[in-house]
């Protein structure tokens, strides 16, 4: 079942969805959230989407069994996404054009939540609260657990605020459970095993993973959608020590980072397109002066300031190659938030053990969007921690020759130093320069020995990265291929395949470059049909693939109209094209 909330900026559609998705996470459920809002404070159009099961959720879905409205925008943008016989639930007094909704087979269902929110609650601002009470009557579901909800929620507001509230919610739950739900088909109830679950999105996934691998030090400059990362490092920073700068551009960000790494701190700063386009000169210094560091790229639609609070995969190829010059980085891709937990554990381990930048890349999608997960699923005692090459002070102490920063090794990788040690002077250099870190005047056999030593690095990260993962059956008609967020709604669809008798399967990537060719081309070769799936206009992994492995895509399902992949618009998409015909 889909629950959408929707109306303008200022009316508590996120919080009231937020909270009501709490409610339904303590029934022991599991959900999939999906927001979108407008890039304003006050007005616009926002929605929050709850889809809730008794198994695990991967996607959100397009269609909405109930939508609760609170602004005429939302049923003329939302309306038609109700499926038959869903429901329109909406205050009495907006206007909207009742035949239209009616004649699409939705049943309308009006309350009078201003009027219980002023005359039971005494302000109309509880109007959401009423709307959230009136839901779960119509749904059946136990009112006890959205008045947990509400208590948790207004607690610092003071008792009475809180007791106002809990009795607007059950005023509009009493009404719409008499009047609505015998005609609703949809019921929710409490699962009777209700094991402890954390409902977490994609930039709190992140962060947790980050403080579980020792970030001691994160910078950034705020830009949707990775603003939230800054929010909550800097909420956890005096409980994990955990030195947290605003900055006033992203070019200090990464310059800051850059600079804490390069003193042994785990550093990371987080951005999207438009602020990674200003950390481009600077992720060439840390590839030059070989300081590990951690970049969070999360994605919306370009160009420019593009979309600002809506979602696409369309920088993959720009955080492949930015930078002038050639110099080792890393970039993962993470496709649900267990993946962001895990990828950012593993980037600051990859980061200092290759010495070089790496580049997590999220999107507003994966950022924002909300899933029930098992605590299990963020072993955190179980994050291991990998310095690299770093050589404490009883090593140097020992040293007999001099400090080499650059030394030019078998593996690329040379011993790195924190600064301070008597012994570990040297200079962190952003022009050409030697084994000590001294400019060398522009030496061509120094510049072959030294960018060789860099790209030696290259060569040998690949094999420390994962191949892309296998869901569904093998010898499959047709092999749905995508990365990043793709993963859940491919997942459902392969199953929906399946379902239909078609025999499908599914490739995804989390570790993108290097590419990890070696692993990845068989399974790409095996792939009888094999379709790019990705959200974006071009098809950017599926150029990628072909350029390091020869395989085409036999068809593309590309998505770049702002809003994320769905399992349905996948398969839309083939039928349209008959792949599977």
């Amino acid at each position: 079942m889909t629950l959408r909330l929707a109306g303008e900026a200022g009316q508590g559609v996120e919080s009231g969805g937020a909270g009501f998705a709490q409610a339904l996470s303590h029934g022991g459920l599991w959900l999939h959230t999906y927001t979108e809002y407008m890039s304003r404070i006050r007005g616009g159009l926002n929605f929050f989407q709850i889809r809730v099961s008794d198994h695990p959720l991967w996607s959100h879905t397009e269609g909405t069994n109930i939508l609760v409205a609170f602004s005429p925008e939302a049923v003329r943008d939302y309306g038609p996404h109700i499926v038959p016989g869903g429901a329109l639930l909406h205050d009495e007094g907006l206007k909207f054009d009742h035949d239209a909704v009616a004649r699409r087979g939705t049943q309308l269902f009006p309350m009078p939540l201003t009027k219980i929110a002023q005359e039971v609650g005494g302000n109309k601002i509880m109007m959401n609260t009423a709307g959230l009470g009136a839901l779960a009557g119509i749904i059946e579901y136990p009112f006890e657990f959205v008045a947990d909800v509400i208590k948790k929620n207004f607690k610092r507001k003071g008792d009475a605020v809180v007791e106002g509230n809990l009795k607007v919610a059950a005023e509009g739950y009493r009404i719409a459970q008499e009047r609505y739900a015998a005609s609703f088909d949809w019921k929710v109830s409490p699962l009777d095993a209700r094991p402890h679950r954390m409902l977490i999105n994609g930039n709190q996934a992140l962060s947790v993973g980050a403080i579980a691998a020792g970030c001691r030090f994160m910078s950034g400059y705020p830009m949707t959608p990775a603003s939230s990362i800054l929010e909550f490092m800097a909420s956890h920073a005096r409980k994990y020590d955990i030195v947290v700068k605003q900055t006033e551009d992203e070019i200090a960000a990464i310059c800051m980072a850059i600079g804490a790494g390069n003193a042994g701190a785990r550093a990371m700063t987080a951005t999207s397109g438009g602020g990674f386009s200003l950390m481009v000169e600077a992720l060439g210094l840390a590839g030059m002066a070989e300081v590990p560091v951690v970049i969070v790229e999360a994605q919306r639609p370009g160009p420019s300031t593009g979309m600002p609070t809506k979602t696409e995969q369309g920088d993959l190829l720009f955080a492949l190659f930015a930078s002038q010059g050639e110099f080792p980085r890393i970039v993962l891709a993470p496709g649900t938030q267990e993946e962001c937990f895990h990828a950012a554990a593993r980037a600051f381990n990859l980061a200092e053990k290759w010495q070089c930048p790496v580049i997590v890349m999220t999107d507003f999608y994966l950022t924002t969007s909300m899933r029930t997960l098992l605590p299990s699923e963020f072993p955190i005692e179980h994050v291991t921690i990998d310095r690299g090459e770093l050589l404490t002070s009883e090593q140097l102490d020992r040293l007999a020759g001099p400090y080499l920063r650059y030394k030019d090794t078998p593996s690329g990788i040379s011993p790195r130093a924190l600064p301070g040690h008597p012994k570990a002077v040297h200079q962190a250099c952003s022009d050409e320069h030697d084994e000590y870190g001294h400019f060398e005047d522009e030496d061509a056999a120094n510049r072959l020995k030294m960018a060789g030593k860099r790209m030696r690095k290259f060569r040998n990260i690949v094999e420390d990265l994962r191949a892309p993962t296998i869901y569904g059956p093998e010898r499959a008609e047709v092999t749905l291929m995508g990365w990043g967020s793709s993963y859940g709604a491919m997942r459902e669809a392969v199953d929906l395949l399946n379902a239909r008798g078609v025999r499908a399967n599914m490739l995804h990537f989390v570790d993108l470059w290097p590419f990890p060719e070696a692993k990845a081309a068989p399974l790409i070769e095996a792939a009888r049909q094999l379709v790019a799936v990705e959200g974006n206009q071009t098809g950017q992994f599926a150029h990628l693939v072909r350029a390091m492995t020869g395989r085409r895509a036999d068809r593309l399902v590309l998505r770049w109209d702002g809003r994320p992949l769905s399992p349905e618009y996948i398969l839309a998409t083939l039928e349209e094209a008959k792949v599977h015909a």
